[in-house]
């Protein structure tokens, strides 16, 4: 569908001549997700949608012990230094955002009374404030009050700098004034097409400022509530065991009538993927199991049990392998993989096209994840108006040995290449997960047939995912020279998403390794293009310039995408839920039940 058809389409929208739903059906016939299709609707000035939850529970409590598995157990419950989904997904347990997304990528409020539209003035055409108006009668699970002074005091807490928060990016350019004791106005910069990300989703977890107030900026770490969270979501805090378990009791005052259905939560971490899918399919024991990366094959043979299902939920999610773009092995100022460096290797464009040339995507799909693990050549391919269609990927070791040859790189008597003294030996780490150990095996074999040489290195998944900034091994040190894992959108939207590539996100000693930037990239033409996306408010074209950062990440081999990988969990054949590809698995906790 052309940019002027796209016009022609809203502008009926908005005359009344044609309705939303009549719309986003269009628009889904034409290649369109229904997420975008929505945010389309939005970003041109006609009210959001209000997402509703489907709820059958008269009553509150009753329901039991619900008890769930998170096989990489949770370190720590503050949503603002979780730098891995099990521990956004555990704070989620106890904290909650202004709004959250729905599967359909509709916005649904949470402590927010309503979500901000041009239709009552909460939302400004020009892109530069949007106004939030806040729930009444909320209370924090020490019985104080929430008001619009701990939404404030959050952006204050995770824009400050030396705070070193993960959603630091949420924030930063923003500026955020209380209007009364019941809604507050965001302000931004420049004009920003893309408002619901402050207080959104698991970055908009509004944390208490009576607790958190001594705690801002340098002493943020030695917060008690950091481990002992008290928040006013669905559960109070009752004890954590971090890596291992984490407990809460039902909020006998939640702010919505008749929730939550279940008395209480065990979070139960350990194991691996393949245990916390029987333990759900074949045993029953637990009601709820996340991110089951395990063998199609087996989750198949699972569910024959008839205890359970698998749900699989489209969402943004890739499993990759990234580049580091410094050197991990030379120390400078006590740190390694430092922007004052280059990686010796990975430097050479040719061998970066290699690596490329020797990942099977098919094999890796067809023998590993089946259903939940698309072979992709794109980083960002959900929704699928952003997803270019101008990256392809190939597998081909002789062209992979043709590019080598071409650029100096010579076999060694061992058969692995050298050039100016440099081997192409690299140690390519992941998390211990029996599809990334098969994952990097079909790597590693194909890449030897190239002269490359891996030394495969695994990492336990509570460690490699750690928040810990004193641990060594997690994926946001990245001391190796490749990793491998899976990260995803947590909004129907990438801008966010990309902002991992933005050379002001690097993660360094100085922020605590808390940026996004992983891979430490540095790319001016990259920096431009987001920078252009970010105050685009012509959605069509902002389209263009989002899809352009993605080309620019795959032309320039900073991340070699694997597979897109759907959210597959496990739920009792009883227990109703909506899982979102676009929020955290907890997201919506409190409308959780069990049928009968």
């Amino acid at each position: 569908m052309n940019e002027r058809g796209l016009r022609s389409l809203v502008d009926k929208v908005k005359a009344g001549r044609l309705s939303r739903r009549g719309f986003i059906r269009r628009l889904t016939a034409a290649g369109l997700t229904a997420p975008m299709a929505t945010q389309l609707l939005a970003l041109s000035g006609l009210a959001v949608a209000q997402s509703r939850p489907v709820y059958k529970p008269t009553r509150r409590g009753g329901g039991g012990l619900l008890k769930v598995m998170w096989w990489q157990g949770p370190t720590l419950l503050n949503p603002h230094f979780a730098v891995g989904t099990k521990d956004q997904d555990a704070s989620r347990i106890f904290y909650e955002p202004l709004a959250a997304w729905d599967r359909d990528g509709n916005l649904r409020p949470k402590l927010a009374a309503a979500i901000p539209n041009r239709a009552d003035g909460t939302l400004s055409a020009d892109g530069l404030w949007v106004v939030w108006k806040l729930k009444r009668g909320v209370r924090w699970h020490d019985g104080r009050p929430f008001t619009a002074d701990d939404v404030v005091f959050t952006w204050e807490y995770s824009s400050d700098p030396a705070t070193a928060t993960v959603s630091n990016g949420s924030y930063r350019d923003v500026t955020v004034e209380k209007v009364d004791d019941h809604a507050v106005r965001v302000r931004f910069k420049q004009p920003t097409p893309f408002w619901a990300d402050t207080f959104v989703g698991w970055a908009g977890c509004i944390i208490p400022k009576h607790l958190f107030g001594d705690y801002r900026g340098a002493k943020s770490r030695e917060a008690p509530t950091n481990l002992k969270p008290v928040g006013t979501g669905p559960y109070k805090f009752k004890d954590f065991k971090p890596g291992d378990l984490v407990t809460g009791e039902i909020n006998t005052d939640y702010h919505e009538p008749n929730r939550p259905h279940f008395d209480a939560i065990e979070m139960k971490g350990g194991g691996d993927a393949v245990s916390a899918a029987r333990a759900v399919l074949q045993t029953g024991e637990y009601h709820f199991a996340w991110n089951l990366q395990v063998e199609d094959e087996i989750l198949v043979r699972m569910e024959k049990g008839g205890k359970g299902r698998v749900i699989v939920t489209l969402g943004g999610g890739i499993e990759h392998m990234q580049l580091n773009t410094t050197d991990p092995w030379t120390e400078v100022d006590g740190e390694r993989s430092s922007l004052k460096t280059k990686h010796p290797v990975l430097s050479d464009r040719a061998v970066r096209e290699a690596l490329s040339l020797v990942v099977d995507k098919k094999s890796v799909q067809d023998h590993i994840y089946g259903r939940i693990g698309i072979a992709t050549a794109n980083y960002i391919n959900n929704p699928e108006r952003f997803r270019s269609t101008r990256t392809s990927y190939e597998f081909n070791v002789d062209k992979a040995n043709a590019v080598l040859d071409k650029a100096g790189w010579v076999r060694g008597a061992d058969g692995v290449r050298v050039k100016d003294g440099k081997r192409l030996k690299f140690v390519y780490q992941t998390s211990i997960n029996q599809p990334r150990q098969k994952t990097q095996q079909i790597i590693k074999q194909a890449a030897q047939r190239a002269g490359i040489d891996m030394e495969l290195k695994s990492v336990t998944a509570s460690v490699f995912f750690s928040s810990d900034v004193a641990n060594p091994d997690t994926y946001t040190k990245f001391y190796a020279d490749l990793q491998e894992y899976s990260n995803g959108m947590n909004a129907p939207d990438p801008e966010v998403f990309l902002r991992q590539f933005c050379s002001w996100e690097a993660a360094t000693k100085d922020n605590k390794w808390q940026g996004r930037n992983i891979t430490r990239w540095q790319n001016k033409e990259y920096d431009e293009t987001h920078k252009a996306a970010q105050v685009e408010l012509d959605p069509v074209k902002r389209a263009a310039l989002l899809i352009r950062c993605n080309e620019l990440v795959i032309e320039n081999y900073v991340v070699i995408p694997l597979v897109m990988r759907p959210n597959a969990a496990a739920a009792a054949s009883d227990l109703a839920l909506e899982i979102s590809g676009w929020d955290n698995n907890t997201w919506d906790l409190a409308n959780w039940y069990r049928e009968g």
